[in-house]
């Protein structure tokens, strides 16, 4: 029934380290010659990457709080998400370094200065920012470290105590991650451009954060039982299950896009609507589009028959949409305050290869340092027998 630790395969693993070395010197000669073009692109990269880490951890927490036990055998898979998140935290402290170029309030006498309130100019100085990126992203690696501790010990032992800590741990995560993250979603990207508001932007963050998550977990899932890893353990009905979140949480994401846009156009404020008026003008129309039709539409219409949710052929052609589909609503979120026009070029593809080569070899390695199945879950036989 338990199944044993199993990692990427030898061919893939090189790849990834091939294409992870090839991608690090043309990030460097990005940051001396095209420091205006590569930063934008590393902020894209660091979002994206720490948002597949933090849903890692997210979903493993759901599972634990929510009392599931059909997730149990797909458990293993968020916590090697999560566990990528200490490299995703210093990849996302780099950032700071390229403040001046990608944010207008790190940038000497601008115009941005007179239009924030004093209140703000304060929240936003460098120092302050800096501070709160460290804590923030300090706390979620000390709490996701502690889970992934607790969740190896009980490895070694059935003890129920270890299961009351793995519930508790996913609590005070849950608890924190809920406070911190508005901050984050805020510094991080809101406040590209800090005249624009949003009460629901770190919301709208969280869900695609939630949504691609959700798509890689189902993804590798669906890998790995093609490869065998995982024998008679995930059948049908685990699918079906991942099929049915993928379709909810598309739903709600775009719910949560459809009620800030809404809001603002009706509102019609100049200080809100010149926010979307960048990313629905010219060639960013296009991008907008195809956004709510990647991220929306497909998953919505593909993943309605039940047949669809348990079929891992049509499960792997939605979770690479969703996942490009997140790409691109991160897309939209940055690069229009920082471009008049979308860009594409060898920089743009060799960066997102180089982070999805990372997030390879660490999600591997996660997946290779303990068995696949955690063996002493109390709810694994119920797992492993579930049906609906």
């Amino acid at each position: 029934m338990t199944r044993t630790a199993v990692g990427v395969p030898e061919s893939w693993r090189a790849a990834a380290a091939t294409i992870a070395a090839l991608g690090l010197p043309v990030i460097v000669a990005g940051l001396i010659w095209a420091p205006a073009r590569t930063w934008p692109n590393l902020l894209l990269a660091d979002v994206y990457f720490l948002s597949l880490a933090l849903g890692g951890a997210v979903l493993m927490s759901i599972h634990f709080l929510s009392g599931a036990a059909w997730s149990v055998v797909v458990r293993r898979i968020a916590e090697a998400m999560m566990s990528s998140l200490p490299f995703a935290a210093a990849l996302m402290l780099t950032v700071f370094f390229g403040r001046r170029v990608l944010y207008p309030w790190a940038q000497p006498a601008t115009s941005i200065d007179a239009a924030m309130s004093a209140s703000k100019a304060v929240y936003l100085s460098a120092p302050w920012v800096f501070l709160r990126m460290a804590i923030i992203l300090g706390l979620w690696v000390w709490l996701v470290r502690r889970l992934r501790r607790t969740s190896l010990e009980q490895d070694r032992s059935a003890a129920p105590a270890l299961h009351q800590r793995l519930i508790a741990g996913s609590a005070m995560f849950v608890v924190v991650f809920a406070i911190t993250f508005v901050f984050g979603s805020i510094d991080w990207i809101m406040s590209l451009d800090p005249r624009w508001t949003s009460t629901i932007f770190a919301v709208y963050v969280f869900a695609g954060l939630l949504v691609s998550a959700l798509a890689a977990l189902t993804l590798i899932a669906v890998v790995l039982q093609a490869r065998g890893a995982f024998g008679h353990v995930i059948g049908p009905a685990h699918l079906h299950d991942l099929g049915k979140l993928l379709f909810t949480f598309s739903t709600l994401w775009a719910y949560i896009w459809l009620s800030q846009y809404l809001l603002i156009w009706y509102g019609n404020l100049p200080d809100e609507v010149t926010y979307y008026l960048r990313r629905t003008n010219g060639p960013w129309m296009q991008l907008f589009l195809l956004n709510l039709f990647m991220n929306w539409v497909v998953p919505f219409l593909v993943l309605l028959p039940r047949a669809a949710k348990r079929s891992p052929r049509v499960l792997t052609a939605v979770c690479v949409c969703l996942l490009i589909g997140h790409w691109l609503d991160l897309y939209l979120l940055i690069m229009p305050d920082a471009w008049s026009t979308p860009m594409a070029g060898p920089l743009e593809a060799m960066i997102p290869l180089a982070y999805a080569a990372l997030a390879i070899i660490l999600i591997g390695r996660a997946l290779a340092s303990a068995p696949l199945v955690p063996p002493n879950d109390p709810y694994l036989n119920e797992s492993v027998n579930h049906e609906t």
